[in-house]
Order: C-alpha cells, then structure tokens, then sequence
C-alpha cells in the first residue's frame, strides 16, 4: 500500500514594525541547524530506519542463501516452492492461531469458506457403504429442480464411475464454471432403476437462515410455537447473504404477528464482521454496536441506526462453547444494549479480525490478524493465552441463564440441527417421517422465558 508522502513546509514571517515608543528587542543568535531539537530527531529516526532497513536486507540475503543451499545441496530434491511454503508457514507460526497461509491448492474451497457460495449443483454427498450418496440437496438449485432427492446414489459423474472415487474427488468433479453441464447417472435410494441427468451450474449459495422445521414446499417455517406466537431462526455463520435473509425471515413473523424470538447462535464459529455489524443494528436503534482497533489501522467505531429496527418483541439469543468470532460481537452488543437476554454457554472467545490479502495475483492469499475487537461497554472479547475463567473473554450468559450441556446433549442437538437440514423425499412426506425431536434444554430455557414475558403483557 502507498502512503502518502506529507511534506511540512515553513513560512518565514515577515518581520513586526517597531512602535516608537517601545523597547526594541535584543534579537538572540539563531540557533544552528545541529542544535535544533527537532531536527535532531529527525535524524536520529532516519538513521534508525536506514540500520533496520540494513538488517531487513541481511536478513533476506541469510534465507536467500540458505534457501539456495538447501535447493542445490540437499541430499533430496525439493521443490523451490514447498520450500517458500514451509518458510512462510514457519513465519507465521511465530503470529496468532488465526494468522494463517492459503496455497494456490485451497483457494477456492477457502473462499467457499467464506462466501458460502460457489459453482456447483447444489447438493450435500457423502460415503454411505462406500457409495457416493446424496445426503441432501439444497433448495431452489439445479440438483433440486432436477428431481434428485436425499439418499439417491450418484453412480457416474460424466462417464467416470464413482466406485472407489474419494468424496474430495467427487465433489471437485461437480463444481465448476456456472452455466457448464454435466451429467449425473442416479439412483433412487430403495430402487433398482438407474437414470441419466444433465444439469447446468449454478451460483449455489448455502442457507444461513435456518428455522426448526420445514414446510411442505421446503422452505423454512420459522414460527416455533404457532399458540405463543414465538419465532426461532437459526443462524449457521454470518455471509455475505445473511443480512437480506434474516431481514426478509423477520419481516414474515412480525407479519404473521410474532411476539417474542429465539435467535440460536450456537455452533456458528464466525463471519464477516461487516454482516455481523448489519444483524446487529436490525435489533438496535441507537449505540455502539462494536469497536475495533490496530497497531497499524485506524480505531473505528460502528453504532446503530434508527431505520429499520426490529424492537417491539422480547428476544433471547442463544450461544454455546462453539460460538465465536461475529456471533460474539452480535451477542454482546445485544446484550450490553440489554436488548435480548443471553442463553445458554460461555462462548469461545474470539475477538480479533483478519484481513484477507491476496498474493500471486489471487492465486493463493494471506490471512492475517490486523486489529482487535471490543463489544458496547469496552470490554475485551478474546480470549488471550494464559487466560482464567475469571479474565474478560468471550460473552457470558445473563445472570441464572447458564446452561451447561454434557458433551452428548451437544453432539445430540447437533446431530437433531442437521438433521433438520435435510430435505424429505415425496414419500416421507407423504408418511409424516421427521427426525424425533430430542431434549434441548437450552432451547426450553429460552421458549419457557419467551412464554413468561409475552403472557405478561
């Protein structure tokens, strides 16, 4: 990045007249340049960069060599670039655990990662038996409106047999540049009957609003408890479609007369720090929403605005061990802002923000942490290394709301989550099959608190 170059000019003032009637001034000797403070320190910090500046380049000449003998004397060959690799590998292990090196090799899925979006056919596979199954498609994607439904088994990919292909292999095959064709040999789980699908890619963006159960087009129902008028929406992580998706879930309960709503943050790990700021001020009118400041950026501050809220409701947020990153932030802001109550676990503690800087032109990328984040009240969110239970990290629930699961009622409610995600095929519809609800207590907590304040009015 260039900075600009600011150059402090001087103006030499004219000389004030004399009154007659006053004592002249005896004039002091003007100082030499050598004895001007200022200047001085000027010199001293250009001599100070010009020896760091000297010992950047030693030190480049040192790997440069090392690096050459390593290449030309090694008893193996070694590639020059697995090399450069494990050198910045090596430099970045000396940062954080979330500073970290994307090679050529994973950019795409890291962006995946981050976007939620990619070019593909919009289905979930996995190895069941060996076989590569369906486990579910996504809704309003090609695969969808293909007529491939949960459990079908993917045969051929083209005309390459998918016996012994590993998933990662699978998965590469049908992604791919959006408007491509390929072509899909199926069969549906229980029957003998193979047939042959073409489908084009499509942009397929993954959900990030979730309900607790679907309705019979597949699309999300949002509204937990019809009788109590109580929503539940579900947020996975925070992309760059989140906000529009939320807005629009939202806007459907307060339409259908909602009184109070879950937001469920649990097992979400992060996101963009700009969708978390837009959630967040969908709740808020006014105040801090966050705060974030570096060794090398500007501090900013981010508050909320009075356009749009959503405040006519009472809200709990529920969080978890697994909550980190954004759903921290829009956690806390809720909660020092005492709009929702907090539910559930302490979270992880995650409170820093990474920048994602390209290198190679695009082909691999930097992830580097650049700036620390505080929520409303100043208080720090990250935990730090060496940190007790008893130091400001993460975001704790409210007082008598800590609700500790054992590690099989959290594997459970994450088993009973995904399963939700699934979509049913036409004769489960038809015979009523849904996963058995499972005992969630956190969940309870939140509902029974929900009843309590919407009965009250």
């Amino acid at each position: 990045m260039l900075y600009p170059l600011v150059a402090a000019v001087a103006q030499e003032a004219a000389p004030a007249a004399t009154s007659p009637t006053e004592t002249p001034q005896v004039e002091k000797p003007a100082e030499s340049a050598a004895d001007d403070p200022a200047l001085k320190r000027l010199q001293e910090d250009a001599q100070q960069n010009e020896t760091a500046d000297e010992e950047y380049y030693e030190l480049l000449k040192t790997f440069a060599d090392t690096l050459d003998q390593v290449e030309r004397n090694y008893v193996k060959e070694v590639s020059r670039r697995e090399l450069l690799e494990a050198a910045i590998q090596g430099v970045l292990a000396k940062l954080d655990q979330y500073s970290d090196y994307i090679p050529p090799d994973q950019i795409d899925s890291f962006r995946t990662g981050v976007e939620n979006e990619f070019g593909g056919i919009g289905i979930r596979v996995g190895l069941v038996d060996g076989k590569l199954t369906v486990i579910t498609p996504l809704i309003s994607t090609p695969a969808y409106r293909a007529g491939i439904l949960t459990g079908d088994q993917i045969l051929k990919i083209g005309d390459v047999d998918t016996q012994g292909m590993s998933l990662e292999d699978a998965i590469t095959k049908m992604k791919g540049r959006v408007g491509s064709e390929i072509a899909l040999t199926v069969r549906h789980r229980d029957d003998t009957q193979e047939r042959s699908v073409i489908v084009a890619r499509e942009l397929v963006k993954m959900e990030t609003v979730l309900g607790d159960r679907r309705k019979a087009d597949d699309s999300w129902d949002y509204m937990f408890d019809a009788d109590h008028k109580l929503g539940y929406i579900r947020i996975t992580s925070f992309s760059p479609h989140t906000h529009d998706d939320l807005q629009a879930a939202v806007k459907g309960l307060v339409a259908d007369g909602m009184r109070g709503l879950v937001l469920d943050l649990r097992f979400n790990p992060g996101g963009l720090l700009s969708t978390a700021i837009e959630v967040s001020d969908m709740f808020l009118s006014s105040g801090v929403i966050v705060s974030t400041s570096g060794r090398n950026i500007a501090d900013r501050v981010w508050s909320a605005t009075q356009d749009g809220t959503y405040d006519g409701f009472p809200m709990v947020v529920l969080v978890n061990r697994y909550s980190a990153s954004a759903s921290e932030i829009v956690s806390a802001a809720l909660q020092d802002h005492q709009r929702a109550v907090i539910m559930g676990e302490r979270t992880w503690g995650k409170g820093s923000v990474q920048n994602i800087i390209e290198l190679e032109g695009g082909r691999s990328a930097l992830k580097l942490t650049t700036a620390g984040y505080r929520r409303p009240s100043g208080k720090n969110i990250h935990r730090f290394e060496g940190a007790t239970d008893d130091d400001d990290w993460g975001v704790r629930p409210d007082k008598d709301y800590l609700i500790e699961m054992s590690p099989g009622e959290t594997r459970q409610v994450l088993a009973y989550q995904r399963d939700r995600d699934i979509l049913l095929t036409p004769s489960e519809k038809a015979s009523g099959t849904a996963p058995e609800r499972q005992i969630d207590r956190q969940l309870q907590a939140a509902l029974s608190y929900l009843e309590s304040k919407t009965e009250a009015k």
